[in-house]
């Protein structure tokens, strides 16, 4: 017990002592670790989430619909509420084909005729207002948050003007805009609403003369058989021209809205891992003095390799470790308005499943491990009395290098040669420019493809699956910006922390605290280039056959990541300019 405290004390102090990169750290992570929850949370959670509208709303086992009102569509229903394997009905009900007005915008709409108490199959559980009365509509949740309507204000449904009494949710349909399920020809129609009227106020709707479909819901005896029902009743389709969707055809379906946006978090998560080992992986290099020196420390006051090990490991799972908590808490609270973005269905079931915070853990502690663990074992390798000297390590000579940056401008000589001591930095640094232009070349792609909106005339209502994936992907590519900006600012404040020497005797040999800047700044600037120009391609082809953003939306692309690096770099590296000469060359002394 009296180990593990050290331990513990030993963290905690040294994270007081560099709060800037425990907070680092735990951005990094939680960047990568949330949305690689959230990406994996999608999968089957519109699944979830339609079971439990179900349950709350007695949803049908099947909907059956007759593309006519009168005697065939009679006969037809009454066959269905007899056939083998069922056990309940509801209906049949009146389903018209009209248009919807609200606050300016027009959409096509099913006014279904609804009784003042609904049956026992298919209760739409009513979240704002109060059911349906003569005189006043009630909307499908998703379908009023599309018209930006509440309870109390008025639409026009089919020429008359009616009030909203409420908005309510069901399982008996699909999500938003695919309310129609059958067209007035009996087959799919174009993106619908679903309102409720009462069955007094439907009058209105027969005297327009607008297309109507029977509707009847089922209740089967066994819900999971509700495919072979549906193919057992394929031999009366000819008499009775029917169309059936079953729950499983519905569950299915509302996923349709997540196509987009689930392979864009998969693969963004993956990203912004890599941009998080890469940031991780820096700041361990760049305490790697300090940790060697601390370990020297440890070893003089007889500590073991184990407990050593034990210290230097630990900071970094700890901070992991709540990294990935607050990872998985974003993505807890962000999953409804992800996965239910019509918000036609109830969210209450939402969350991160067992395997993905096991993935999650795994990956989280898997950053932090596999970024120290070379600093951590060299440390442990060096000889005491070595880790307390601290000495320099000497840089390896080009002579080739030399001859060729010695003709070059000091702010670029000063650049190439910092390029040198650290190649595989500048590579990091390229890769993590690569990933930030995949991201933004991805991100112009989706939004240079042509948009298939809603509504009639010269409304406009968003496509529902389209502005959720680019809502997604925007905010993905903002979360691999920020992370590569981080990255940036680390790396280049790093590298000036360790080369304080070199900057100061390139002073004191007539370097101006300009040069210093500008060379600290070109040493980000040059691998920039490489990084930019790569990641534009690499975005082009993983965006498949989409239509190609205009060539100048790439070149600013490109422009405005040289432009932000050297913003980002400018302060850090100016800072690290302006210390003094004689205090840098005497501490080393």
């Amino acid at each position: 017990m009296g180990r593990i405290l050290l331990v513990f004390r030993l963290v905690a102090a040294d994270v007081r002592r560099h709060p800037a990169q425990a907070a680092m750290l735990i951005a990094s992570i939680t960047a990568a670790t949330a949305t690689l929850a959230l990406g994996m949370s999608l999968n089957g959670a519109t699944g979830t989430l339609y079971q439990q509208t179900r349950a709350a709303t007695a949803g049908p086992d099947v909907v059956a619909l007759t593309p006519d009102s009168g005697r065939t569509a009679t006969s037809a229903m009454a066959a269905l509420e007899r056939a083998p394997g069922v056990a309940g009905h509801s209906g049949p009900h009146r389903q018209y084909y009209t248009t919807l007005t609200a606050h300016g915008l027009t959409s096509r709409a099913v006014a279904q005729g609804a009784d003042a108490k609904p049956g026992p199959i298919d209760r739409p559980l009513v979240t704002s207002g109060t059911w349906v009365r003569p005189g006043g509509v009630v909307l499908e949740r998703g379908f009023a948050s599309a018209l930006g309507v509440r309870v109390g204000d008025r639409v026009t449904l089919a020429g008359h003007s009616r009030p909203v009494v409420g908005i309510a949710v069901t399982a008996a349909h699909t999500v938003y805009p695919w309310a129609a399920m059958n067209g007035p020809g009996g087959g799919p129609d174009d993106a619908t609403g679903l309102v409720w009227v009462s069955k007094t106020d439907t009058r209105a709707l027969v005297a327009a003369d607008v297309p109507v479909t029977s509707l009847l819901y089922l209740k089967l005896r066994d819900p999971a058989a509700a495919q072979e029902f549906v193919v057992s009743r394929r031999p009366y389709s000819d008499q009775y021209p029917t169309n059936f969707f079953t729950w499983q055809f519905m569950a299915a379906q509302d996923k349709v809205i997540l196509r987009q946006s689930q392979p864009v978090l998969v693969i963004g998560s993956w990203l912004l891992g890599f941009l998080s080992i890469g940031g991780v992986a820096t700041l361990a290099a760049g305490r790697a003095a300090k940790q060697t020196r601390r370990v020297g420390l440890l070893k003089a006051v007889g500590a073991a390799p184990g407990l050593i090990a034990a210290v230097l490991f630990a900071e970094y799972l700890i901070l992991a470790l709540l990294a990935d908590a607050l990872g998985l808490t974003i993505a807890r609270l962000t999953e409804p308005l992800v996965v239910n973005p019509t918000a036609s269905l109830l969210t209450s079931a939402t969350g991160p499943s067992g395997d993905t915070v096991f993935l999650t853990i795994v990956v989280a502690l898997a950053v932090a491990v596999l970024t120290t663990l070379g600093p951590t074992v060299r440390a442990l390798r060096t000889e005491t009395v070595a880790a307390l000297a601290d000495t320099a390590r000497l840089p390896r000579r080009r002579a080739r290098l030399n001859r060729v940056s010695a003709l070059l401008p000091t702010p670029l000589l000063l650049g190439l040669r910092l390029i040198a001591r650290r190649p595989g930095r500048a590579v990091l640094h390229a890769c993590s420019i690569a990933v930030s232009m995949i991201g933004a070349t991805a991100l112009l792609t989706f939004y240079a493809q042509p948009v298939h909106n809603y509504g009639l005339g010269s409304s406009d209502l968003g496509n529902v699956q389209i502005e959720l994936g680019r809502h997604v992907l925007l905010a993905v590519t903002f979360a691999l910006a920020a992370l590569a900006s981080v990255n940036i600012i680390t790396i280049t404040w790093t590298t000036a922390l360790e080369t304080r020497p070199t900057m100061a005797i390139a002073r004191t040999l007539g370097a101006t605290p300009g040069q210093i800047t500008a060379g600290l700044s070109a040493a980000q600037l040059l691998p920039t280039v490489p990084g930019a120009v790569i990641g534009v391609p690499v975005g082009i082809v993983l965006s498949g056959d989409a239509i190609m953003p205009p060539a100048w939306w790439l070149f600013t692309a490109v422009l405005v990541s040289l432009l932000v690096t050297a913003a980002l770099t400018a302060l850090p590296a100016r800072i690290a300019a302006r210390r003094s000469v004689a205090r840098t060359l005497s501490a080393t002394v």
